[in-house]
Parts: C-alpha cells; sequence; structure tokens
C-alpha cells in the first residue's frame, strides 16, 4: 500500500517504522497546514491515508480524504461528538473511513471483556464501576478516547447507569480519574466496588508498536470496503 500519514508525531513515526517493515511506502507525510498548502494534491496517489494528529486538525483531514475519494483510518480522539454528520457525509460520499480509540488488539478484547463484566454485574447493583485512566503528559484530551469506549460499553451493559464524570460523578454516573504524568503509553482500569469485596480490570500499554500495528491493518482491512467501521468489525467482536 501507498500510505498518507496525516499528523507526523510519536505515533506518525511508530507507524511509518511498522509500515515499511510490513512492506508498504509512505508516500506523503502531512504535519500542519501548510503541508496541505505544499503537498496535498499528492494524496490522491495514495492507497490509504492513517491520520493520528490533534482533535481540531481531525476533523478537517476527515473532510479532506472523503472528499478525496482515499480511505481513511482515524486514531486522534476528542473529535466523537462530530461523528455523527461524519457518517452522514462519508455514506453520501461512498467513502471508507475506518475510526478507533484504541488501535491496540489487547485493548479491544480488554473492551469486550468490560462489557461482560458490566454486564453480569447488572444483576448486583451493590457494586459499583469506576474508573482510572493514566497518560503521558502530552496528551491533550480527557478522559481519553479509550476511557471514553469503556464508560459507553459499561453504559450499553449495564442499565444502572446514565452517563459518566470526571468530577463529582452523581449515582447513576461512572467516575473517571484522569492522570497524565511521565512518558505513560496508556493504563486503564476499570473498578467494582461492593462492601465486601472488588473486581477490577486492567490493561497497560508498554509501547505504542501495538497501536502502530493495528491502525497498519486496520488500513489494509479497508481497502475494498465503503462505509465507516471500527476495530469490532475487522476483529469480529
Amino acid at each position: 500500500m501507498k500510505i498518507a500519514l496525516l499528523g507526523y508525531g510519536k505515533m506518525g513515526h511508530e507507524i511509518e517504522k511498522i509500515a515499511i517493515n510490513h512492506g508498504h511506502e509512505i508516500s506523503l507525510t502531512i504535519d500542519n497546514e501548510n503541508d496541505w498548502i505544499t503537498k496535498g494534491d499528492l494524496l490522491c496517489g495514495c492507497d490509504v491515508a492513517i491520520e493520528f494528529s490533534v482533535p481540531a486538525m481531525a476533523v478537517k483531514n476527515i473532510y479532506r480524504c472523503i472528499e478525496y475519494n482515499i480511505p481513511l483510518v482515524v486514531g486522534t480522539t476528542g473529535w466523537h461528538e462530530h461523528l455523527e454528520q461524519i457518517t452522514v457525509f462519508c455514506n453520501q460520499h461512498n467513502g471508507s473511513l475506518f475510526f478507533a480509540s484504541n488501535y491496540s488488539i489487547g485493548v479491544n478484547i480488554f473492551f469486550a471483556i468490560n462489557q461482560k463484566l458490566a454486564s453480569l454485574l447488572a444483576e448486583y447493583p451493590m457494586y459499583l464501576p469506576s474508573m482510572v485512566e493514566i497518560h503521558h503528559t502530552q496528551k491533550l484530551d480527557s478522559p481519553s478516547g479509550t476511557a471514553i469506549t469503556l464508560a459507553n460499553g459499561i453504559l450499553a451493559s449495564n442499565p444502572h447507569y446514565t452517563g459518566y464524570s470526571e468530577n463529582n460523578a452523581k449515582t447513576d454516573e461512572i467516575p473517571i480519574q484522569s492522570i497524565r504524568e511521565g512518558n505513560v503509553t496508556g493504563t486503564h482500569t476499570v473498578t467494582w466496588n461492593s462492601d465486601i469485596d472488588k473486581i477490577s480490570i486492567t490493561h497497560e500499554a508498554f509501547n505504542r508498536t501495538g497501536f502502530a500495528i493495528g491502525a497498519v491493518m486496520a488500513a489494509a482491512w479497508l481497502q475494498g470496503r465503503k462505509g465507516v467501521f471500527s476495530m469490532s468489525d475487522m476483529l469480529n467482536l
């Protein structure tokens, strides 16, 4: 595949390394608006784009790729309030969009375990959920996209909760604590507390390699497909 990298920070460099090791070509890198002006037309020669930029740029990049008819894999989080209108736009233009809050295979299995646990504990309301997510100090969005996906998984599987909150959660909200420290790649812990015991599940990423491998896998999987997809589609979860 000829890949365009939209966002050329730490994740962009990691994806570049993994893609080349798997025999793919990085045909274009775009990291800012000036790059779009000087190199944007080269996007037409790419088979797929992989987007890991920042929330403020992600939405523009998504629309551009759909307009260029370039399949797009998006790893940036913090923009999902626009997902509904982007989905409509993508379908209207017969586009190809793959998005995920986390491209790690392990994290997506963790999502499935989280939903199963929430479903089981729906019968036992004495267990109260909470979540802690820890990331490096350069991460801009809070709570993390992965934490939001975990919270939404609980909401979909347990009728006792209607939302989540970082501050002063109500009794029907899942409290999320977001911590930014050092160079932590990403750690997420979901805990269910009762008066007699607690159940905790944790996923800890050691590096960015798992995210990069998943993104390159998604780019290959997206070839020839039209519509809006996620890791659940690719992994049959």
